[in-house]
């Protein structure tokens, strides 16, 4: 593991303080380990009685104050027993009314502690509701009593930075008395993803360890396709590791990862289910539609909607507006239309020639035949209807194509497209591994506006210029109210860039 101070370096300092703080990050980024070893670095020092413990055992008591508190005491009490010395563990707790339990609780705590007391509230956004209001109220009320008759130092960990527990609260600020409900914080630290040396280093524990090295390729690829994000490297490494078991004498190459990558995507490990199922959220929808469709971003300056998807990790938490990482990004539009695929009846072998080579013109004709018989139903029900057409596309290329080759996505706000680029391998006349690389750019024409193709042909030529490629695929989705039948719209002919490329146009 990369060192937990290394990752957040400000928390001894703020500790030393006696700061309240925040410290968020999406699932599975390292929170809870990196935040276990600081706990047990803090007491290590001798300075502090230092704790971890998950709130989450309050979840199940809903708006039951008393009952969801004394939860939560019982899960203190029982960390504190198997991680502290026996004279920094608490006393009994004593009695108190339910709104004053927790702090009631941690004053006495604090008062016969021979050290600073530091606490670290992990999951604190399973808390909803009343629960939520009571526990950052009593907080708020201790903090004037610490060090002697209060935590030190109180730590806050969650999905979510403290802007958003208004809204777990039940989305009235002024419940709490304030607009920020925990307004006693001095700072709100996000648990960020490794940097491309933290990647090299974690995976040069692996090859100190066992010997097997990965390739300085690898290494970049790794960070590349994951952008750093600690549960995505980890895996990539697991995968190839543990489920390839490419022996250790052997080094682990860029092969390697793009085939982990696509395990990893087939297999919807439970970090990927999580995060697809936060798609269905209105709040996600309202950031991610006008990325996959390439549309503007508008947002209510009341609501947090952006910020929301950046502190789950589905969104970059920098500028520009983008996905977090290539990985969730090709799993985002596979996902969203899952019916397509279970209409797709042709046979994806049926497409590879005599030479191993992917026959692209008969897959385009295939799906112009799919798209007039399904188009109109598969593009009612989804989800995400402003990318509809596009994310049936999508489905159905890499239905066709997954397993034997991969197909690349690129989409973004104010793009209005999404460019595609399909790799597929086959042996050269040497009988080396060669690549077949087909660009597409997927464009809508949406109602008063005007054919797309001209403004389209020449987004198409940047692409291809980028791709080294002397020829490309246009496709234009018709969604006018008044467009032709569907039957008698869809159909593929070819014309010329501006740049003099022969074209494959398809418009459905």
């Amino acid at each position: 593991m990369v060192p937990a101070a290394q990752r957040l370096p400000e928390i001894p300092r703020l500790v030393a303080r006696k700061g309240y703080f925040v410290v968020h990050a999406p699932r599975q980024t390292g929170k809870t380990t990196t935040l276990q070893a600081l706990a047990d670095e803090l007491t290590a020092t001798g300075r502090y009685a230092a704790l971890l413990f998950s709130c989450e055992t309050g979840r199940a008591w809903g708006d039951d104050v008393g009952a969801a508190i004394r939860a939560i005491l019982d899960r203190i009490r029982t960390e504190a027993e198997s991680t502290l010395p026996a004279d920094l563990r608490p006393p009994p707790w004593p009695e108190a009314s339910e709104g004053t339990l927790l702090a009631t609780g941690l004053t006495g705590w604090a008062r016969v502690c021979p050290r600073p007391l530091v606490l670290f509230f992990d999951e604190i956004d399973a808390l909803h509701g009343q629960t939520l209001i009571s526990v950052l109220s009593q907080l708020r009320d201790g903090y004037r009593g610490r060090p002697v008759n209060f935590p030190a130092s109180i730590a806050l960990c969650g999905l979510r930075d403290v802007r958003d527990y208004k809204t777990a609260s039940g989305g009235d600020p002024t419940r709490l008395g304030t607009a920020s409900p925990f307004n006693i914080k001095v700072r709100s630290l996000r648990l960020g993803n490794f940097t491309a040396d933290e990647v090299r280093g974690l995976y040069a524990q692996h090859t100190a360890d066992t010997g097997q090295e990965f390739t300085p390729d690898a290494i970049s690829r790794a960070f590349e396709l994951t952008a750093g994000q600690p549960w995505l490297v980890n895996a990539l490494a697991a995968e190839i590791v543990d489920e390839m078991a490419v022996p250790v004498t052997s080094p682990i190459t860029v092969d390697h990862l793009e085939q982990a990558k696509e395990r990893l995507i087939l297999a919807r490990a439970t970090h990927l289910d999580s995060l697809v199922d936060k798609l269905r959220e209105p709040r996600v929808h309202r950031v991610v539609e006008p990325l996959l469709a390439g549309t503007t971003l508008l947002l209510d300056p009341y609501d947090d909607d952006l910020s929301y998807a950046r502190d789950l990790g589905i969104v970059a938490p920098d500028p520009p507006v983008r996905i977090a990482n290539p990985i969730y990004r090709e799993i985002i539009p596979r996902v969203l239309a899952p019916d397509v695929a279970a209409n797709v009846t042709a046979e994806p072998r049926s497409f590879v020639r005599g030479d191993g080579r992917l026959d692209f013109p008969k897959l385009l004709d295939e799906f112009a035949a799919f798209w007039r018989t399904n188009g109109d139903i598969l593009v009612s029900r989804q989800l995400y209807h402003e990318a509809a057409p596009q994310l049936v596309m999508m489905a159905f290329l890499q239905r066709l194509i997954n397993g034997g080759g991969y197909v690349e996505r690129e989409y973004g706000v104010g793009r209005g497209r999404i460019d595609l680029l399909i790799r597929w391998p086959y042996s050269g006349p040497d009988g080396r591994r060669a690549w077949q690389c087909e660009g597409l750019e997927l464009k809508v024409r949406a109602a008063g506006s005007a054919d797309p193709v001209p403004e389209a042909l020449g987004q198409l030529d940047a692409y291809l210029d980028r791709l080294g490629l002397d020829t490309g695929t246009l496709a234009v989705f018709d969604r006018r109210p008044n467009a032709p039948a569907i039957s008698e719209r869809t159909g593929i002919t070819t014309t010329t860039s501006p740049a003099g490329r022969i074209i494959t146009l398809l418009r459905g």
